[in-house]
């Protein structure tokens, strides 16, 4: 039994010193910040203030009404289980009309995002909820290019 005990501490300490030498390599080989320029993007504020989100939560509004209505007159007389069969069938086609209207914001924010980046000669671009310090903010120049300012 103590050979086994001996065996994993061993291990155990070759593990630590292999984490640790590939940790220092890692810092000692990292790239200096200037020669890796990185921006950051609050995502979800370009959509919510994208020129387009408005006339598309409208859109989606009259939608979610109009399948309201259409599941009242359907489900008319209809057992639970055909009633919760239709909800999802509307359920589905309610979120087919979400990606339909969301998909050329997150496109158009996309390209815009790449414009800007290559316009400031930056590497990448990272979500900024996913950083916790540096990068350089440019969601404000990306909000800006996409309302034409």
């Amino acid at each position: 039994m103590k050979p086994m005990t001996q065996y994993y501490k061993m291990m155990i300490s070759f593990l630590m010193v292999m984490v640790l030498g590939l940790g220092l390599t890692g810092v000692a080989t990292a790239a200096p910040a200037e020669k890796f320029p990185v921006g950051v993007v609050d995502f979800m504020y370009l959509v919510n203030n994208h020129p387009n989100t408005v006339a598309a939560n409208a859109a989606l509004k009259t939608e979610q009404e109009q399948i309201r209505k259409e599941f009242e007159t359907k489900s008319a007389g209809m057992s639970d289980k055909d009633k919760q069969a239709l909800d999802r069938q509307l359920g589905q086609q309610l979120e087919q009309k979400r990606q339909e209207l969301l998909n050329p914001i997150v496109d158009s924010i996309n390209a815009t995002m790449k414009a800007v980046a290559a316009e400031k000669g930056l590497a990448m671009v990272v979500f900024k909820n996913s950083v916790a310090m540096g990068g350089q903010d440019i969601t404000a120049d990306v909000l800006a290019k996409l309302s034409g300012k």
